[in-house]
């Protein structure tokens, strides 16, 4: 640069990258114009128009300093193109998408296909085939409503819930709680509803809205069944950004639909809900109602996360979602499938008998201080002797389990 005049680094990389240029080696020493395009769709996401729009100045000025002039013309097409005052042809997914107003998470939808990749390879299973009649779904229901709430905060012991959903009592000093189980039951108690899978984004994001709307309804203040508005986190994890939750879940959709098998595709759908956290609330218990009507549609059985396997499962998501490592996540769910087509569901005390004879109802802290893991139920578990414990099963409200009456 000759002395005496300055221009941005930034915009002076983008100009310079617009030469082609290649080493002796044969590889390109500058960027491509699809990279170009996908860098600056991320500066646009990360510091809105009015920076780009910066940059933009800052690139006119640096093509005159440099003697670049169309290089800089060039990049100001591919800029406006972007903010919708130009009509350049674009050429990277992310800048298309952006620009014709359903813009993406590109990082989340790397992980969603890492995701895919990890479900084709895992080897074929046979499908386990629900046993569940249907005078027995809302036994199930029941326990899927409870534990999915519990996961998310919403702790009352089972007897409290039973009186929640079965008898209509709504303790005063919990009225939302009550609701939220309330419901989750209602969709999930629903054979006709949790039979339907998307065919194609538009119904799927009709099944997402109106779920939403059914599982929050007694929280109008958390807008049911309307996307976000404002961004949100958990911890650590900033989740998509509202104004690319449309354009990341079609995108997610469409690698979903790459998936065969009703396992594969509940997996896929759960993380794709739960990543994209397309709500204000209720995100996880909308993906697990999204994850188990990929199963109940074809009839296989649907997966529970009992309480002493939140842990888990919140890890195998923290490990997908923050490094893009899938195996822990699949082997959660497939254990958690197995585990529930295992339980006897032909009545509620004998399912609650079961369940707390495995370490179902064991808080998590619990288990991992005293050595309680939840384990697939064994024939003498099915027996009606109450002081059966199954060998390393425990029971009772300060244990995590139910209160015994």
């Amino acid at each position: 640069m000759r002395d005496g005049l300055y221009c941005s680094s930034r915009a002076r990389a983008f100009i310079e990258n617009m030469r082609p240029s290649r080493a002796r080696s044969g590889v390109a020493r500058t960027a491509s114009r699809l990279e170009i395009e996908e860098q600056l769709t991320k500066y646009l996401r990360s510091n809105g128009e009015d920076g780009l729009n910066h940059l933009r100045d800052q690139i006119r000025d640096a093509g005159k300093l440099l003697g670049l002039s169309d290089d800089a013309a060039e990049l100001d097409g591919m800029i406006g193109t972007l903010l919708g005052t130009r009509d350049v042809v674009l050429t990277a997914p992310s800048a298309i998408a952006f620009a014709s107003g359903t813009p993406f998470d590109t990082n989340r939808v790397k992980l969603f296909e890492a995701l895919h990749d990890g479900l084709r390879g895992m080897g074929p299973q046979l499908p386990r085939t629900s046993r569940i009649a249907a005078s027995e779904v809302v036994n199930f229901a029941f326990f899927e409503a409870y534990f999915s709430n519990f996961i998310e905060g919403t702790e009352f012991e089972v007897d409290e819930a039973e009186d929640i959903i079965f008898n209509g009592k709504i303790p005063d000093e919990r009225p939302a709680d009550a609701h939220d189980i309330l419901g989750t039951f209602a969709v999930v108690s629903d054979p006709k509803d949790m039979g339907r899978v998307p065919t194609d984004f538009e119904e799927f994001r009709a099944l997402l809205k109106r779920r939403h709307a059914k599982i929050m309804e007694g929280r109008p203040g958390k807008r049911p069944g309307e996307f976000k508005t404002v961004g949100n986190k958990a911890g650590s994890t900033t989740f998509v950004r509202p104004e690319e939750v449309a354009g990341t879940l079609q995108r997610g959709f469409q690698i979903y639909q790459r998936l065969d098998t009703p396992l594969d595709r509940a997996i896929f759908m759960m993380f794709l809900v739960a990543e994209v956290h397309p709500f204000a609330d209720g995100n996880g218990r909308l993906a697990r109602v999204m994850m188990n009507a990929e199963l109940s549609g074809p009839g296989e059985t649907r997966i529970i996360i009992p309480t002493v396997f939140r842990s888990n499962y919140l890890e195998s998501l923290h490990l997908m979602s923050n490094h893009g490592v899938p195996d822990a996540l699949i082997r959660t769910l497939d254990f958690a499938q197995r585990y529930a087509h295992a339980i006897e569901w032909s009545s509620l005390p004998r399912a609650i008998s079961v369940l707390r004879k495995t370490n179902a109802f064991v808080l998590p802290e619990v288990g991992d201080r005293e050595g309680y893991r939840l384990r697939l139920p064994r024939a003498v578990d099915f027996e009606d002797d109450d002081d059966n414990d199954g060998g390393d099963g425990t029971g009772g409200a300060m244990a995590g389990g139910p209160r015994r009456r």
